[in-house]
């Protein structure tokens, strides 16, 4: 064989068989947020991502032949999670069940974006992947996470009512995560068997993707006259490039990539003031500061149009149970006279002239929780671990613009 065919042929060889490479340092990512990253898609809407051609290659990916979850040999995962202060840990290699767990060592049966993150990032590196998960469901940015330069938490109108404190849990997990990071890697052995001291590790880049408790508090971001121009949310906007500055330093990590999931619940269709908290959400990615290390990822792209229809229709059969109870005027109902076993009759012909059988079955297919958790879909959630981790990889950072 010639000299040059054989080095093509070593060349090409080399390229197929590429593994995690334990030559080279840990790459470490860390996601953290409340529920959506928790993750509330079931495993069983994964065939969904089949029934689409555009994702079809992605669903490939995550599983085996035979129909299991793939595992992620070269990518380890540590997860910290629980309810109320009953947070604990679960660590293992990466694969499906790392979505919302109510206790932190069982496999809750969902994904988040952690899966098709994993799946990304160990597809395109040759290095080992840790990736560290802390998110709690319910929690905001301008309390819960409420990073320490954001100063103390000025209490609301509703906070003084209830008698909350800034002590009785502002910046509560903001710390956690940042306490469970910093602990993780001073054992990463613990988590990752295989790991070199001698290689070392490299914080390679953060995923935030929260907003939801933020976007519905009125009391903390309180509605603008109608003919202002500002942003109710800019305060988001401000604590959360603290949140990324903070954190870069807590970390020790000064250039870290950073990627902000803006919320896109409700997709093309939200209403005015889901759209400009997204405005709030994507911000700091623009400030001179953060070029080249900060993206903003939207994610109302991967909001699932057709059973999002769908769902809107169980929201009326809803709405109609409440109006049937309540003994609307304007329904079968108004004076009363209905029984419970006539209203749940009358509601189960009214569902069933709303809601084709096909509808019900393409529900039961894709989707598995409510539409602020993007409706348990598990090709959303799929779609958006995947955007995460391809934008981080394109990050290339750049020097800070000079004032």
């Amino acid at each position: 064989m010639k000299p040059c065919l054989l080095f093509i042929l070593t060349i090409c060889l080399a390229t197929l068989s590429r593994g995690a490479d334990p030559a080279k340092p840990l790459k470490v990512f860390i996601l953290a947020g409340q529920s959506n990253m928790e993750g509330h898609a079931k495993v069983e809407t994964f065939d969904y991502i089949g029934d689409d051609p555009a994702t079809a290659p992605l669903l490939r990916q995550m599983r085996n032949e035979d129909g299991t979850p793939r595992v992620c040999d070269h990518v380890w995962i540590s997860y910290l999670t629980g309810i109320g202060e009953q947070n604990g840990e679960a660590s293992g290699k990466l694969t499906a069940g790392w979505g919302s767990r109510q206790n932190p060592a069982q496999d809750g049966g969902k994904i988040g974006p952690e899966f098709t993150f994993g799946l990304t990032m160990d597809r395109s590196l040759d290095e080992p992947v840790l990736i560290i998960k802390t998110a709690w469901g319910g929690k905001s940015l301008y309390y819960d996470f409420r990073p320490p330069g954001a100063g103390v938490y000025p209490r609301t109108p509703q906070d003084i009512e209830t008698n909350r404190t800034p002590e009785s849990g502002s910046g509560l997990y903001y710390r956690l995560m940042t306490d469970h990071v910093k602990a993780v890697l001073s054992d990463i052995r613990r988590i990752c068997p295989t790991y070199d001291e001698k290689r070392g590790y490299e914080i390679a880049g953060f995923v935030w993707f929260q907003g939801f408790n933020d976007m519905v508090n009125r009391d903390v971001y309180p509605p603008l006259p109608k003919d202002s121009t500002a942003n109710r949310f800019a305060r988001y906007s401000d604590w959360m490039a603290t949140f990324i500055r903070d954190v870069r330093k807590d970390l020790n990590a000064p250039r870290m990539p950073f990627v902000i999931g803006v919320m896109g619940v409700g997709g093309a269709s939200a209403n005015a003031d889901n759209l400009q908290f997204r405005e709030a959400m994507a911000a700091p990615a623009a400030l001179p500061e953060f070029r080249g290390t900060v993206r903003a990822v939207p994610t109302a792209p991967f909001w699932d149009e057709p059973l999002a229809a769908i769902q809107e229709k169980y929201e009326q059969v809803r709405q109609m149970a409440y109006l049937l109870k309540t003994k609307n005027k304007n329904q079968a109902n108004a004076d009363g006279s209905m029984t419970v076993q006539q209203q749940a009759a009358y509601l189960k012909d009214f569902e069933a002239k709303l809601i084709t059988p096909e509808e019900v079955a393409l529900r039961q297919r894709g989707a598995s929780n409510a539409g602020y958790h993007y409706l348990g879909c598990a090709k959303t959630f799929a779609l958006m671990g995947q955007a995460f981790a391809e934008t981080i990889l394109k990050m290339q950072p750049t020097p800070p613009s000079t004032p």
